[in-house]
């Protein structure tokens, strides 16, 4: 048998280690050469896949590459968001990204199948939506404030809906509340859209809703009283913020974006994040955003990781306050 002494496995070794970096750099130069597929963990033809879809073409275009978009729902988002965490890190498997698997359900469940942020690459920030205070269009209340004053008045006779417990419109509202010091009663239902109806229909006094209020609010079905953010929404401009009303650090922005599994090449995190934020600042995508009343999104991967983890923190707080981390 030929023996080898250790400077030639030392040799060897030497001439291996730069020869794989070689081989990943043409990969990277190469990316893409086929489909690239997005893992969607939300049912199609709900918001999360209608704006991956509106993501999607135009990367498409710019990668020269299809987007093949692959619906996975089911645990609010955890069992499409754990696939992608097991994929093979090569950039052919992505993931429309959101708050709910990566903030909001690590608080909620005990086996999400990945860790939130170990488990992933952070590539593009989106955009951000944040929440409406509505109420029905016959709602008594005109203001905030009206509203909050009868809640104080009247503790336990308001009730407000959401999407489920633990779900951004049930953690939104408790922080309202709790901001403005008055209490109501908790109706969930299975999803926004029965929530919505049931608002429209008067059934419940009020909800912090995301954008996909906004129609209601345009066909007077529903009368918007707030906007939750730092700011005035480009969608509703003449709608004050919670803050102008005296209702302070009531923010309810939640993000989404585009996220690969682990340990990504660079170059490839790197050309994607490029083309994603030139997408996101074209004068298109710019109007589309504003029209649905969502908050473009920017930055690097590494901005849009550590975004994701002071996030990861905020929700914390705020299932714990809610109540919902108590749930089985």
């Amino acid at each position: 048998m030929k023996k080898f002494s250790c400077w030639t496995l030392f040799a060897s070794f030497c001439l291996a280690v730069p020869l794989s970096f070689v081989a990943g750099a043409v990969q990277a130069q190469n990316y893409p050469n086929k489909p690239v597929r997005l893992v969607v963990p939300w049912p199609a033809g709900g918001g999360t896949d209608t704006s991956a879809r509106m993501f999607a073409q135009p990367l498409s275009e710019r990668l020269g590459q299809p987007i093949v978009i692959e619906n996975k729902p089911g645990a609010g988002g955890n069992i499409g968001s754990a696939v992608v965490a097991q994929e093979k890190p090569d950039g052919y498997t992505l993931l429309q990204g959101s708050a709910a698997p990566h903030g909001i359900n690590p608080h909620l469940y005990k086996n999400l199948g990945f860790e939130p942020i170990k488990d992933f690459t952070f590539i593009a920030h989106s955009y951000s939506v944040p929440s409406f205070l509505v109420v029905p269009a016959n709602s008594p209340f005109k203001t905030a404030q009206e509203l909050v004053d009868y809640g104080k008045a009247n503790p336990g006779k308001l009730n407000f809906g959401s999407s489920g417990i633990g779900t951004g419109h049930h953690l939104y509202s408790i922080m309202f509340m709790n901001a403005a010091g008055f209490e109501a009663v908790h109706i969930p239902y299975k999803g926004g859209s029965p929530m919505e109806t049931a608002l429209v229909a008067g059934q419940i006094d009020f909800s912090l809703d995301p954008p996909t209020c906004l129609p209601f609010i345009q066909a007077g079905k529903m009368r918007v009283l707030g906007v939750a953010s730092k700011v005035r929404n480009a969608a509703l401009p003449d709608v004050p913020t919670l803050d102008e009303q005296g209702i302070p650090n009531v923010y309810s922005s939640t993000y989404f974006g585009l996220l690969g599994p682990a340990n990504m090449p660079k170059d490839v995190v790197d050309r994607l994040n490029k083309e994603m934020n030139a997408i996101i600042q074209s004068d298109d995508m710019r109007a589309r955003l504003t029209k649905m009343g969502a908050e473009p999104g920017k930055g690097t991967s590494e901005e849009f990781r550590a975004f994701a983890e002071a996030e990861l923190k905020r929700f914390e707080v705020l299932v714990k306050n809610s109540g919902a981390d108590k749930i089985e």
